[in-house]
């Protein structure tokens, strides 16, 4: 299974430091937006879940949680 890039969801973690991950039942955590990113990725693979490429620019994949 294949999916893009742009179903992964990556926020500001509150009252902490670093962002955090969501896709597909799977939650990851990293310092930055990048590590929670890569996080993400070897999360899915282990699930057997592809990602058909990488994103020019991972900011645009984080979301604003208020």
């Amino acid at each position: 299974m294949t999916i893009k890039p742009k179903r992964i969801k990556i926020f500001k973690i509150r009252n902490r430091r670093g962002y955090a991950a969501v896709c597909m039942n799977n939650l990851t955590e990293g310092k930055t937006i990048f590590e929670a990113y890569d996080r993400m990725v070897k999360a899915l693979r282990r699930s057997g879940i592809k990602i058909s490429a990488i994103p020019a620019n991972l900011k645009t994949l984080v979301t604003t949680v208020g």
